[in-house]
């Protein structure tokens, strides 16, 4: 959920080299201080910050700069060899020092967004009950039902711009984690920090606990959710109502709903969109990115969208998502209507390929993509019948792209697309590895969950990587500052044409544009260089000084 880029707090609004007040309720000193993540600096304040802050004794004489805090960090966090043990080292530093965790990532994005992100975090998530420390972000569960509004109250930050938000039921390809799903939505917003510049305090997560249907974990004696099975009808809209209603007045506009399964993602997007600021980046952060990376791999095959044939396995809100916004690119660049570029593009879920003669049993979102063919069970075959220039893979089930389907791919064209996509690595479709292999080196590919470079028949290849996390911090950024009030799907196309420049603060200039020509900005009046706006609303993590 999204508000305006209000500045009002003094740290935000002073740049870089004015002198702040470290205020909570009262000036931070001492030991409170150093308690404090937000202001703390650790080994970093200089002797005038610890003389006047009343931190004499309370550290070691010796004062370390922010860039040798980070070395040696950075140092320790190499040395653990089990993922997870960086991702609870990376959590213990931001609940220690804010701006230090942030300066990290930004400097080492490439290397700790893995880390933070996905894969690690859906490891995370699974045993969150086991390694939880300290609450990050609200927890909203039935117990709080007609009280919501006052929970959010409890929140210290008023100035809230961006809520990420979920009940846990689909945790990347990881089904169903209950309370423990929080772990997505801190990562998520760590990230609209790191990559589209928010500031740390305007961001808030929250797990909505309507309980769950995992036995294990209502088995489990560390799990930290609610013990019952999931509400599901009247009794869950209700809860989800009376939270939009409460944010909407205690935060104003509102954005991001994430990680919510199928069947509500759908219906959420759907009741939400015309009334609040609402954006799934599961269903539209995904398809924008995927969506940029076939724009980028046309200069590879040749040729526009319209040419090619789409055929994904898996037809959730991931995999309707992306169909739906290329379907959409290729309507704007060929002004053929919605429903004929559809055609293009063939969908196989968990029953074979979704044809018309299927219509009478299907999810109201697969319905559009019900063509006229004769039934087909498996991937293979639909493959062979369909004759897709791209595969792409949204079904959260690991080595569904076979040997025998690759291949198939090679043999039908001389450069196939193959995305495997669902999180994490374990449920990746394929490998790399298995995607240059058997292509004998023709794939174009790319996954949602890293995967290193491999080496075949001597050449080096670097596989890429469709993560919405490229693209969901600048586009929320970009709401920002417009200070939209609504999503529009042309804000989606503009976003995915400009992925390739791969800079936040362009992509959000893009998708503000956007904004305020289709009339949905209240940030009046625009201004001149939006880029450059936006590079100035953007949070910095080097350390401020005190007073």
């Amino acid at each position: 959920m999204m508000n305006g880029v209000e500045k009002t707090i003094a740290e935000d609004i002073a740049t870089e080299e004015q002198l702040i007040t470290p205020w909570t309720v009262s000036v931070s000193s001492g030991y409170t201080l150093l308690r404090d993540p937000r202001h703390n600096k650790g080994l970093a304040f200089t002797e005038n910050e610890r003389d006047a802050h009343y931190l004499r004794g309370l550290l070691p004489p010796a004062i370390l700069t922010q860039e040798l805090q980070e070395r040696k960090l950075m140092h320790n966090l190499r040395q653990y060899e089990v993922p997870l043990q960086r991702y609870m080292a990376m959590m213990d530093l931001q609940e220690r020092n804010e701006r230090l965790f942030y300066k990290l990532l930004i400097d080492n994005v490439e290397e700790l967004l893995p880390v933070v992100y996905t894969p690690t975090v859906g490891e995370a998530c699974q045993k969150y009950g086991s390694i939880f420390r300290r609450p990050q972000g609200l927890y909203i569960s039935l117990k709080e039902k007609g009280k919501i509004l006052e929970v959010l109250k409890n929140w210290p930050e008023r100035n809230i711009q961006v809520i990420v938000v979920t009940d846990g039921e689909r945790i990347l390809g990881l089904g169903d984690l209950g309370c423990q799903g929080m772990g997505i939505p801190v990562g998520k917003l760590s990230l609209y920090t790191a990559l589209g510049g928010l500031r740390p305090s305007a961001c808030l997560p929250v797990t909505i606990d309507v309980g769950t249907n995992n036995d294990r974990l209502l088995n489990n004696e560390f799990y930290i959710g609610l013990r019952r099975r999931r509400a599901t009808g009247q009794e869950y809209a209700e809860l989800l109502d009376e939270f939009m209603t409460a944010v909407k007045k205690n935060y104003g506009e509102t954005g991001p709903c994430t990680d919510f399964a199928n069947h509500n993602a759908f219906e959420l997007l759907a009741k939400y969109k015309p009334t609040h600021l609402v954006f799934n980046d599961d269903i539209q952060g995904t398809a924008s990115v995927v969506l940029a990376g076939l724009l980028a791999a046309l200069k590879l095959v040749g040729g526009t969208l319209a040419d090619h044939t789409f055929l994904f396995l898996g037809a959730g809100e991931a995999g309707t998502g992306i169909a739906e916004l290329i379907a959409l690119e290729i309507s704007k660049q060929t002004n053929a209507p919605l429903e004929e570029t559809r055609k293009n593009i063939w969908l196989v879920d968990s029953k074979g390929l979704i044809v018309s003669s299927r219509k009478g049993s299907l999810q109201h979102f697969k319905k559009p993509w019900a063509h006229d063919h004769e039934p087909i069970k498996g991937l293979l075959d639909a493959v062979k019948a369909i004759k897709p220039t791209v595969l792409i893979g949204s079904s959260g089930v690991g080595k569904t792209f076979t040997k025998e389907v690759v291949e198939a791919m090679a043999s039908l064209n001389e450069k196939p697309i193959i995305l495997a996509l669902s999180n994490p690595t374990t449920q990746s479709e394929c490998t790399a590895e298995e995607a240059y292999t058997w292509s004998e080196g023709r794939a174009i590919f790319a996954s949602g969950s890293p995967f290193d470079p491999v080496e075949y028949n001597s050449k080096v290849y670097v596989p890429g990587q469709a993560n919405n996390a490229y693209i969901f911090p600048g586009f929320g950024l970009g709401l920002i500052i417009s200070g939209a009030i609504r999503v529009h799907d042309d804000m989606l196309l503009a976003a995915s044409e400009t992925l390739a420049e791969q800079i936040s603060a362009k992509i959000a200039a893009k998708v503000a544009a956007k904004a305020y020509e289709l009339g949905l900005a209240s940030r009046l009046p625009r201004p001149k260089d939006l880029v450059k706006y936006a590079e100035s609303c953007m949070y910095s993590p080097l350390y401020r000084s005190y007073r």
